[in-house]
């Protein structure tokens, strides 16, 4: 919705000239329909000069009327030639220079000059000002009221000097609108980019977000889904309720900045903590999707480097504190742009002890995070070690049996990651001895993820194999993994003749006494096998062979003793 706020002269006047000079009155009128145009006539106060019109010629910007100019303004390029009546009698800060460059020694000057380079809004916004102080029609809208408002207060054109000089009639528009339309504040905070330190020393930035927090607040309290009993099926919302995410998109249309003081303004004013999260996670997916990492030139162009790091700590800085208010896949998100941004180390380290807090609610699903480089892993494996590590540190001070549903959620991890050809061997053993070897109870989900990583990487070297292998525990395998591991040439050949070794070693313990020194012999060989598997599984290839030569001894010794069962068993039958 449009609306207008027009300075005009008083009815039977032509529009298109300006007022009487030497006028008194004061008077307004304002009308504000639905339909059309929203408008607000007023008539200004004393209008000091009659002037036909405003012309522009190339950079100059020259006021006709019969009396000459006696004061030059530039702002900018521009060069506007003006009269000190109208201009000065509106303006304090134009009469305060004024003065001082006649009390400089310039009073035999007939046009002083005035440079206004750091004014609000530049030259279109002074236009709009010089029209103002000759009693022209200004025509002031949501896309340049805050400049206006601005150049208003930079200029000090309050009402001590007149009765409804241009602050106080900027002051009401502006107020109306934040008030009155919730695309038009918008609007407004969009226009507020090119004049930002202006607004918010101006308290413009202010002020909208607490217009807007304030519409988001009272639609949400309008109606609140725990009001409602979710067993009653019956129950009919109210007429006119609207989704409590409605503000969204609106929302996560702001630049950084002006989103920080809205979201902040929504906090204060007590918005639900999910839905501030939320809001946070759409602003963020919009502004991700800008950017494309792995690539040398980051679109959009214009966006630093330094920026983008400015931003994603202030993003991490307005999180909801509350639990559960973000996603874990949210944060995780958050945390890579963060290390890739090289951010605050402080506010990384908060970032992961968050998200190592959720692990133990979290599924597979929720540590899937992208990566954008041709030469990379689908999904960031990275930075999900450097959250299980933290989780680690935090569950070692505080043990909790929770610990075995990050240890299924990490394996159901590497398995899903299992079949990326990126995947390199040294981060699958990374991840996978992130977590204490306390945190599995039995290492079948593990073994099931080295299996399917050693089939779709074929081209693995024997180290590497070993290597991935290390973690994996013998004694927590179950009777099928152990078959089945035996049987799977996949396996580095070291391992799989250990785990050969060992099973024989099982056979001869069933088939012994209990108090026979062949069983002694045995169970040594079962704690030696197990010092190997878990101090990188044998020392020595000597080790390997004093192995063989003990199992080779106990295979002769149970030829001897099943000679003489035979034998027992024939003097027995000779007996019968």
């Amino acid at each position: 919705m449009k609306y207008r706020f027009v300075c005009t002269p008083t009815p039977g006047y032509d529009d298109n000239k300006p007022t009487n000079m030497g006028r008194k009155s004061f008077d307004a009128r304002c009308s504000f329909s639905g339909g059309k145009p929203n408008r607000c006539v007023i008539f200004p106060g004393n209008v000091s000069m009659v002037a036909e019109a405003l012309e522009r010629r190339n950079k100059n910007w020259i006021v006709r009327t019969k009396i000459a100019s006696d004061l030059i303004v530039q702002v900018g390029d521009s060069i506007f030639h003006l009269h000190k009546l109208p201009v000065v009698s509106k303006s304090e800060y134009l009469n305060r220079l004024v003065f001082e460059r006649r009390s400089n020694g310039e009073r035999g000057s007939k046009s002083p000059k005035i440079h206004l380079d750091n004014l609000p809004g530049g030259t279109e916004t002074f236009e709009l000002v010089v029209k103002f102080c000759y009693g022209w029609k200004v025509d002031v809208t949501a896309t340049n009221i805050a400049a206006l408002y601005s150049a208003a207060h930079f200029l000090e054109m309050s009402d001590d000097l007149e009765k409804g000089n241009l602050i106080s009639k900027t002051e009401a528009f502006l107020s109306f609108v934040m008030f009155s339309s919730w695309k038009d504040t918008f609007q407004i905070l969009k226009s507020c980019e090119s004049v930002t330190s202006w607004a918010k020393e101006f308290h413009i930035l202010k002020r909208c977000s607490e217009a807007i927090a304030w519409r988001a607040c009272i639609n949400q309290k309008a109606f609140d889904l725990d009001d409602f009993d979710a067993n009653n099926t019956q129950e009919l919302k109210p007429e006119g309720i609207v989704d409590s995410s409605w503000w969204f998109e609106d929302v996560s249309s702001l630049r950084i900045d002006h989103f920080i003081e809205v979201i902040e303004s929504i906090k204060r004013k007590g918005m639900k903590s999910e839905l501030v999260g939320l809001c946070i996670t759409k602003w963020t997916a919009k502004w991700l999707s800008q950017i494309s990492f792995g690539l040398n030139n980051i679109t959009p162009k214009h966006l630093t480097r330094q920026l983008r790091r400015v931003t994603t700590e202030s993003l991490i800085k307005i999180l909801p504190e509350e639990e559960n208010s973000v996603s874990c896949n949210f944060l995780l998100h958050l945390l890579k742009l963060g290390l890739l941004m090289k951010i605050n180390g402080e506010l990384s380290k908060k970032l992961e002890r968050r998200i190592a807090s959720m692990l133990e609610q979290c599924c597979v699903a929720d540590l899937l995070v992208k990566n954008h480089g041709e030469n990379e892993t689908v999904y960031d494996v990275d930075t999900v070690i450097r959250v299980v590590e933290r989780y680690v540190s935090s569950v070692l001070r505080d043990p909790a049996p929770r610990i075995f549903v990050v240890g299924r959620l990490v394996d159901g991890y590497l398995t899903l990651l299992a079949r990326d050809k990126h995947f390199k061997a040294n981060s699958f053993q990374l991840l996978a001895q992130a977590l204490p070897k306390t945190a599995r109870h039995c290492d079948d989900n593990l073994y099931q993820a080295m299996d399917i990583y050693f089939k779709w990487h074929p081209n693995l070297t024997e180290e590497e194999r070993t290597s991935v292998c290390k973690t994996m525990e013998y004694h927590k395998l179950s009777q099928e993994a152990r078959q089945h591991m035996m049987k799977n040439d996949r396996l580095p050949v070291r391992l799989r003749t250990q785990l050969i070794l060992l099973e024989q070693v099982n056979v001869t313990r069933s088939m012994t006494g209990a108090g026979s020194t062949f069983r002694r012999t045995k169970a040594q060989a079962i704690i030696r096998v197990s010092q190997g598997l878990e101090k990188e599984w044998m020392r020595s290839q000597k080790e390997i062979k004093m192995m063989k030569e003990e199992v080779e001894t106990m295979n002769m010794q149970l030829n001897q003793l099943n000679m003489c069962k035979i034998e027992l068993q024939k003097q027995v039958q000779s007996w019968h």
